[in-house]
């Protein structure tokens, strides 16, 4: 009865996700909150069709939540049409790294005071529940390549990035916690956790982004060669991308979200940084069949159907990450702390972060409070903690450490996937007026 049950329960679920599809973008509803009322209900407080465990089965919940993040890092990268050079990367850039450092800084203190933590164990907490996600944020994130709006901008950028730059702190409260060598007063750490693989990571990302695009451009466009299967390209950028920067010891999230941008990138250079209505021009002007090989219309169709395939891919991914959630809170003694500890991350941590990172920014105080409460945590979050447990926690922090989790990351599915059809709406008529 198992795989006849699983067979059920993921065919209803799909279809009344296609059929509902529509109707969740009107409503103050999300697809994530069914995914995770789902998986509660197939874990062992329901059905018990899914038993999964932590820190049991941390290893598996790890490799399912990595490749979601990958997968959704590499469809951020490829939405962002803007050179690197550009000021609008100063945003995402200071909310990645200042307000980063603030949360994990801020959580921290909560940690050690109110929480009784263990310094490493604080610092720990603070670098797995401060990324926002890639994964579960997409209502707030660009909606196409050439989406220029600054809050949608700001968080698509920051979910890029700071899914990479949380790594440093999750190594040092590792570290604190005696479970990762920081060398001598720190060395180690800050040369290379650090210096080192946040910026190889990028370097990595960015050179094979780059030569895949020129090559497949090539062939096409000189031979009528490499046409088709944009999806294995789009999957083998990932896979090496992230396997490179793991071989030298570099941060495989910003490698792979560096990968997706340089692919964009070529592509605007390969179409001399043309307008979306010269691209659609060109397009009407060469026929189907020779969409992908056209020197005109060539570069703009690789990235649409790589783009194409890794969104619906990232919401397989959002199904199975979400369901797993839901399994695991099933599964778990939720810390009453928790009910504190939330809205206090919600409601302030993010918020002051947020306004440090963008002091002297020329971000409206409107704007600013959408990019303060659309810190969406998600599948990063579970992949950290699950990460750090298979690193050997010791009890009782690591039930401590996955309680909190647990219950910030199901909240943030519930309270977002609520306001966000309202909240964005309201920002759409402001924006028009």
């Amino acid at each position: 009865m198992g795989d006849t049950a699983w067979f059920l329960v993921i065919g209803l679920l799909l279809t009344a996700m296609a059929f509902a599809g529509s109707v969740l973008k009107r409503v103050p509803l999300s697809a994530a909150m069914f995914y995770l009322a789902a998986g509660y209900t197939v874990g062992p407080a329901g059905i018990g069709l899914l038993d999964l465990n932590l820190p049991s089965g941390a290893a598996v919940v790890e490799r399912l939540a990595e490749a979601a993040v990958l997968v959704s890092l590499f469809t951020a990268g490829l939405k962002l049409r803007v050179p690197p050079g550009d000021r609008r990367w100063i945003l995402p850039v200071r909310l990645a790294f200042f307000s980063m450092a603030a949360t994990v800084g801020l959580i921290t203190l909560i940690g050690v005071c109110l929480l009784d933590l263990p310094v490493g164990a604080a610092v720990l907490l603070g670098a797995i529940i401060a990324p926002t996600d890639p994964v579960l944020a997409a209502d707030v994130q660009v909606t196409d390549a050439w989406d220029d709006d600054r809050v949608r901008f700001a968080l698509t950028g920051e979910a890029g990035l700071n899914d990479g730059t949380a790594f440093p702190f999750v190594m040092l409260g590792l570290g604190l916690l005696g479970l990762h060598d920081l060398g001598a007063g720190g060395w180690r750490w800050l040369a290379v956790d650090v210096a080192w693989a946040a910026a190889a990571g990028p370097a990595v990302g960015w050179a094979l982004g780059t030569g895949a695009g020129k090559l497949v451009l090539y062939l096409r466009r000189r031979h009528q060669e490499a046409v088709g299967l944009d999806e294995f390209l789009a999957l083998g950028l990932i896979a090496l991308s992230f396997g490179l920067a793991d071989l030298v010891h570099a941060y495989g999230f910003l490698s792979v979200f560096a990968a997706g941008v340089a692919l964009r990138r070529v592509e605007m250079q390969e179409s001399g940084d043309a307008s979306r209505e010269e691209l659609r021009e060109r397009r009407k002007e060469v026929s189907e069949d020779d969409l992908a090989t056209d020197p005109r219309t060539a570069p703009t169709h690789l990235t649409r159907t790589v783009l194409g395939f890794n969104e619906h891919v990232e919401r397989l991914g959002e199904v199975a990450v979400v369901l797993v959630l839901g399994s695991l809170l099933s599964a778990a003694t939720l810390t009453p702390a928790g009910w504190w500890f939330v809205p206090l991350v919600f409601l302030a941590v993010r918020p002051l972060a947020t306004w440090a990172g963008l002091l002297g920014s020329s971000m409206k105080v409107p704007q600013r409070a959408l990019v303060g409460w659309f810190g969406v945590r998600g599948a990063g979050s579970v992949y950290y903690l699950a990460f750090a447990l298979t690193h050997g926690l010791p009890e009782p922090v690591a039930g401590e450490l996955t309680r909190l989790t647990l219950t910030a990351v199901a909240a943030s599915v519930v309270l977002h996937g609520v306001s966000v059809t309202p909240l964005m709406s309201l920002y759409a008529r402001m924006r028009g007026r």
